[in-house]
């Protein structure tokens, strides 16, 4: 998958919405399959600035089932990439007419601990304002060192969202 320009926006309370849409698409043709569809990555979370990419986390009964659904989500418009580096995950993405990305798609099945690893990020970003100041600044960093290169800037900012996401999966677990 090609690299694409960095650009970070303030949060826009849009994106939601956005995000509702287009689960709205999938119930449409995915269920029975499909269980649910969460709104992740930083679109999800109020005030955090974010390039202005909704991430979905759509929650399936069986990937085998997704798999033989797959025109039904490229018929949707989506480009399918199969696990793309995240075993057990199916990912796509959907483009505007001039190429510009503004849906990637994470789908997991029911089992999958990728599931409580998102939401508990998720979840602590929504519930601790510092943190989400300090993701501003670092994503900020990252996009300025690499503003054309949206791989570059996912793994300049990765060590960050790693420490972070043990914290949250920490939190995540001692709130239930």
């Amino acid at each position: 998958m090609p690299s694409h320009p960095v650009v970070i926006e303030t949060y826009n309370p849009d994106w939601p919405v956005w995000a509702q849409r287009e689960s709205d698409r999938f119930y449409q043709v995915l269920e029975p399959n499909l269980i649910t569809v969460e709104h992740i990555g930083s679109t999800s979370v109020p005030g955090l600035a974010a390039k202005p990419i909704i991430d979905l986390m759509p929650i399936v009964y069986s990937l085998d089932i997704l798999d033989q659904q797959r025109s039904l989500v490229e018929g949707l418009g989506y480009e399918w990439y199969g696990e793309y580096g995240i075993a057990q995950r199916r990912f796509c993405t959907l483009t505007d007419a001039n190429g510009n990305r503004l849906i990637n798609v994470h789908f997991f099945a029911e089992t999958s601990p990728d599931i409580t690893r998102h939401l508990a990020f998720r979840d602590y970003l929504r519930t601790h304002p510092a943190v989400v100041e300090a993701y501003q600044q670092e994503k900020r960093r990252a996009a300025s060192l690499h503003p054309f290169d949206s791989l570059a800037y996912n793994v300049e900012k990765a060590d960050w969202v790693r420490n972070h996401e043990a914290d949250a999966l920490n939190w995540f677990i001692k709130k239930q």
